[in-house]
């Protein structure tokens, strides 16, 4: 009995330094079911009508892959998943866009790497608009530059027009990602190129990426160096705005989700992989300002609604891969961020 003991003590004790943080450990309210691969980035789609009745969707990413659709308890919804995806990465949502017969839809988009493009989907009915797929980077020189990894929408503040950012596995020092727009005509959906811009340390690679609707803003990861920030209005030029955060990491930089509030403020929330932390950071100049533990492994991506939901999520949600095949869930409040 004490050898088991002491082998259960080593045990708990393994688990609990994975995440390598000294903070205090912050529990998820939500562990969702888990996938059958290898979970990775997550996407939160506000119900309108009644926000109980939410869903986040979540990639599993390899080659008998999918798109997970979770109810807030955590349960997979199998009629809104998206299965028989070639290793699905990155994952996000918009709403309001408009098909050519003036109906809006809310829409979710992810990269499907193996088959080299991006797929959309209408949400919640999960009908496809994308006629089988869009290809992206036609044009790249390598090989190797043509996989689709990270993927953000963006909503222009100015005309409303919808873009797809989307970035890839490996790629050149300048241009590392592509900027799509979505038009609506009598024959569907198309995808088309209006610009390439993004600069790529060499380092590691580029995966998450993250736009501010409102301030027309995009934000992505050159992981082994620092958070990138440029202008999502193609009209404002490919210079890059800023280059922040490097320092407070261990090792890679991961997901980013961006919280935003009716009266301007909100918060920059990126996964700090290695450390097993999240660095927080000022939406409005970019500086650090606290970190916190939430007990998640080895996190990729991560997303943050700042509505209340139900009386779990009274505050907002905020949700995190974990390597486990699986999500946690947290009521914002949590995170004490107000």
């Amino acid at each position: 009995m004490k050898k088991l003991a002491v082998m259960a003590i080593m045990a708990i004790g393994f688990i609990g330094c994975k995440t390598k943080s000294k903070l205090p450990a912050i529990a998820p309210d939500i562990i969702t079911e888990k996938t059958l691969n290898d979970t990775d980035d997550p996407a939160i789609w506000v119900n309108p009508n009644d926000a109980s009745k939410s869903i986040v969707f979540g990639t599993d990413k390899e080659t008998n892959g999918g798109v997970y659709a979770y109810d807030l308890q955590g349960k997979i919804i199998k009629e809104k998943s998206i299965t028989d995806i070639k290793r699905p990465n990155n994952v996000d949502l918009e709403y309001g866009f408009e098909l050519n017969d003036s109906t809006k839809v809310d829409i979710i988009m992810f990269t499907e790497r193996e088959r080299q493009q991006v797929r959309l989907f209408s949400v919640p009915d999960m009908k496809p608009l994308d006629n089988g797929g869009f290809k992206v980077f036609t044009d790249a020189k390598e090989p190797e530059h043509n996989l689709p990894m990270g993927i953000a929408i963006y909503k222009s503040p100015i005309d409303g027009e919808i873009y797809a950012i989307v970035g890839r596995k490996s790629g050149p020092e300048i241009d590392y990602l592509y900027q799509y727009q979505l038009q609506a005509n009598s024959s569907g959906v198309q995808m088309e190129l209006v610009r390439k811009f993004g600069a790529f340390s060499g380092q590691k690679e580029i995966e998450a990426i993250a736009v501010d609707d409102k301030n027309g803003l995009i934000y992505y990861s050159d992981e082994g160096v620092c958070i990138r920030k440029y202008y999502a209005e193609p009209s404002k030029g490919n210079e890059e705005i800023s280059c922040f955060g490097g320092a407070n990491f261990k090792e890679d930089i991961e997901g980013i989700a961006i919280a935003t509030y009716p009266n301007g403020k909100g918060y920059i929330i990126v996964s700090n992989q290695q450390q097993g932390e999240f660095n927080i950071y000022s939406r409005e100049d970019n500086s650090f300002i606290k970190a916190v533990n939430l007990t998640t492994l080895e996190t990729d991506g991560c997303d943050v609604v700042t509505v209340p939901l139900n009386s779990t999520f009274k505050n907002g949600l905020f949700v995190a891969m974990n390597d486990e095949k699986n999500f946690f869930f947290y009521d914002l409040g949590k995170l004490g961020l107000e």
